[in-house]
């Protein structure tokens, strides 16, 4: 299969709210790396409305409001529509035809064994209030996904790591019956242990919308700076200035570990050169966490401040990103339907592809 040679990208978000600087650290500026390092044949970017119905599915307003937050984000912090194909899940029909006859290759008992679908039952609250099926099943949706477009690669948290694995056992369930016909993807984890999850600013493992500990990427300077003063973490035990202090697991290092540069120190704090020498000094006492704070938000603002002025670039010709969206989705239609016509061929259910079965529906009369 010719596809087997290329290299090819999927990943994607699920437009459920605006993305935060959890999803820049963790993912979105490797996709703008990687999509500018011309490694890659092919780079598609999905936005999963389908799957954000699976816990939303009383609220479709929700998802639809929020597909042109994730878009504008995407375009904000660098993705580019000529590099990387943005798509529309619930507009590929594809993806709904693959999950179908990929669910008949997966048992009931090794998707609840799924550590992933597992964990977010639990923060759901499912196993009170009853569990969606097609919540369930997701891990099924996002094999079709990752398969109806040939992916060799999938950028994901060590969280998502059970979800390529079962992909990967349905690729390989599906071409051992029916011959080798889908592409067995891998995982690509980010490198940069601070940059695999950057947890919230109250120090919960995961910045949510619930909780009120993100910071979003077209959050306005204010916002940003009363997040970080009021809000994050340092050490408890360092009550005074001249205490010691601990810089492991205190958010403000976290987000410094993952975000600052020795130029932000020549730029904002010239009296360390490094982060290594701000740690030092807080760990020995006689640094504020004030001090520390408010280097942070100089440094986040830094950050934010670009993707800002790019967001509202594109928000204020909304025509051309809804056109960028059209155009994306249309190309992954034409991707993915390829992909669901080789596997009904392969299933040997493609029927009205030609007449052949004509021939051997006379044969089984005869016989």
């Amino acid at each position: 299969m010719e596809n087997k040679q290329k290299k090819i990208i999927l990943t994607g978000d699920r437009p459920t709210g605006r993305l935060h600087l959890g999803h820049y650290v963790g993912s979105l500026k490797r996709r703008v790396e990687l999509q500018n390092s011309g490694e890659f044949d092919e780079i598609y970017i999905l936005i999963a409305d389908d799957q954000a119905l699976t816990d939303n599915a009383d609220n479709p307003q929700k998802i639809r409001d929020n597909i042109i937050n994730v878009v504008l984000d995407y375009l904000s912090v660098g993705i580019d529509p000529a590099k990387s194909t943005i798509c529309v899940q619930s507009a590929l029909p594809a993806l709904h035809g693959l999950t179908f006859y990929y669910m008949n290759l997966v048992t009931t008992a090794r998707l609840s064994r799924n550590p992933t679908v597992k964990a977010e039952i639990q923060m759901r609250g499912f196993a009170d209030e009853g569990l969606p099926a097609g919540f369930f099943a997701y891990p099924v949706s996002q094999a079709a996904d990752i398969t109806a477009f040939d992916a060799t690669l999938v950028p994901v948290g060590e969280d998502q790591l059970p979800m390529i694995e079962q992909t990967r056992e349905i690729v390989e369930k599906f071409n051992k019956i029916y011959g080798e016909t889908l592409v067995l993807p891998k995982a690509m984890i980010p490198e940069n242990e601070t940059q695999r999850r950057l947890p919230g600013v109250d120090g919960k493992a995961k910045m949510s919308k619930s909780l009120g500990n993100c910071i979003y990427l077209s959050d306005d300077p204010k916002t940003v700076a009363s997040q970080v003063k009021k809000k994050m973490f340092t050490d408890p035990t360092h009550l005074r200035i001249e205490d010691p202090g601990h810089t492991e697991g205190n958010v403000v290092f976290t987000y410094l570990d993952a975000l600052c540069t020795d130029d932000h120190f020549k730029e904002y704090l010239p009296e360390y050169s490094c982060l290594e020498e701000l740690k030092a000094h807080y760990r020995r006492g006689g640094l504020g966490d004030g001090t520390c704070k408010k280097f942070l938000i100089n440094v986040l603002e830094e950050t934010l401040s670009p993707i800002r002025a790019e967001r509202a670039k594109w928000a204020a010709d909304i025509d051309s990103v809804y056109d960028i969206l059209l155009a994306g989705t249309a190309k992954a239609v034409e991707k993915t339907n390829a992909t669901l016509s080789r596997v009904r061929k392969a299933m040997a259910i493609d029927y009205f592809d030609d007449r052949r079965i004509v021939k051997e529906w006379e044969n089984i009369l005869k016989n």
